[in-house]
């Protein structure tokens, strides 16, 4: 049953982004805007169907970060429509037309971005992502089809049917927005079948969820696998900038993917900071791992193996490792890292560009916390997801990164000889 579904919604969906092509930017931010009208005037009932969700949750024994990021708070509902908002405000990339350069043969050879087509997402957990992706992809010209996951089953369809609802009265085909609304595994291996309806997967979850993905699928994925995230703190830190940022970047939403799980300082300076850091963190809530000169340092530290250095932890657990300057940190984080998110914290500007350049993941911050990786904090309106393959697109993605180019050239009869 669950496969003639997906198929059903799958053609419908790229049917639907044929229409998109011809919109206007106008056309489309206007729908955006009815859609977050839509998610305010229905926020009471989203919430009701959420309470659904959680409730299961809770008898499922789900986490409390889990559980977090699955929450329709009022301001979680508010902060989508401000998002769509956001999107519809944003310059339309579609059309736009670069690197256009005359031929010795006179012809003019350049790129005009277009819509990628038909972008499927499948996620987990947060039922904002549902109104963020759709958003993003009817500003940048593509239909969507969202699979979420069966903790949010309740919540995700009561948006989507919002979302549509709102589409409908703008005069844009609902079926735009595609929802698999089956919570059986056998949907997502049919969908990543269909090549035919589908050029682009985003997966958005768990590790396992995006592997499982990236194993099954005949379509291309954009991922990221998970984000083990670093501070360093180098020794022209200043401390108390340093005391605010790491503790932002660990406790203020441990269970995200951009939340520091590392914490790597200076051997010059770990003598000094590392007392008072530790204690804040403890105050906290936050469990430290450390490597055996952080033991030596700061009693009652637990020590850290092997495994910690790779972890996501998505919770109130720290490694913490004292390095013999920045290129043992750096080392580390080649090593260690999963090319997401790391930051430099330093007063001393060729450091922090050295930094930079040497760090070859998809954001890196100097003087500001892991958190702020994120499309919305970056000006993207809202993301659609994190991509850390080095394919066309690297780091938190918006609208831009859901077109492509395509060549167009312009000639005057000229002919191959």
């Amino acid at each position: 049953m669950s496969e003639s579904i997906v198929v059903s919604i799958a053609a419908r969906a790229k049917k639907a982004s044929r229409s998109l092509m011809g919109l206007s930017e106008k056309a489309k931010a206007s729908a955006l805007k009815e859609a977050a009208k839509g998610l305010r005037a229905g926020a009471e009932i989203l919430k009701q169907e959420n309470a659904r969700d959680l409730e299961e949750a809770r008898k499922n024994g789900l986490s409390t970060a889990m559980i977090d990021r699955l929450t329709l708070s009022d301001n979680v509902i508010e902060s989508m429509a401000r998002a769509l908002e956001e999107i519809a405000d944003l310059p339309d990339p579609v059309g736009r037309i670069t690197g256009m350069t005359r031929r010795p043969n006179g012809l003019m050879v350049g790129k005009m971005k277009i819509p990628i087509g038909v972008v499927a997402i499948i996620y987990e957990s947060r039922p904002n992502v549902t109104a963020d992706a759709a958003g993003l992809c009817l500003k940048s010209g593509n239909a969507v089809i969202l699979r979420g996951g069966s903790e949010a089953i309740h919540s995700n369809l009561a948006i989507v049917d919002v979302l549509k609802g709102s589409l409908a009265r703008a005069g844009v085909n609902p079926d735009v927005i595609g929802f698999i609304p089956v919570t059986d595994r056998a949907a997502i291996n049919e969908l990543l079948t269909l090549e035919e309806h589908i050029d682009l997967v985003i997966p958005r979850g768990g590790e396992g969820l995006i592997r499982t993905v990236v194993e099954n699928s005949r379509i291309p994925v954009l991922k990221h696998y998970k984000g083990v995230c670093h501070i360093f703190v180098d020794r022209d830190a200043d401390f108390e900038k340093a005391y605010t940022i790491c503790l932002n970047a660990k406790v203020q939403r441990p269970g995200v993917c951009n939340a520091m799980e590392t914490l790597l300082v200076d051997e010059a300076i770990a003598g000094e900071f590392l007392p008072e850091m530790i204690r804040l963190f403890r105050e906290q809530g936050v469990e430290i791992r450390g490597c055996e000169k952080t033991r030596a340092i700061v009693p009652g530290v637990r020590p850290a193996t092997e495994s910690d250095w790779y972890e996501e932890f998505l919770g109130l657990v720290l490694a913490v490792k004292v390095t013999n300057g920045m290129q043992e940190a750096i080392d580390h984080i080649e090593q260690y890292g999963s090319d997401h998110t790391e930051a430099i914290i330093t007063e001393n500007y060729t450091r922090a560009m050295e930094f930079l350049r040497m760090v070859d993941s998809s954001t890196v911050l100097v003087n500001a916390s892991t958190r702020f990786s994120d499309g919305g904090e970056f000006g993207l309106g809202a993301e659609v997801g994190i991509s850390t393959s080095k394919i066309h697109s690297y780091g938190p993605m918006g609208i831009e990164d859901l077109t492509i180019g395509k060549f167009i050239v312009f000639g005057d009869g000229q002919i191959r000889t």
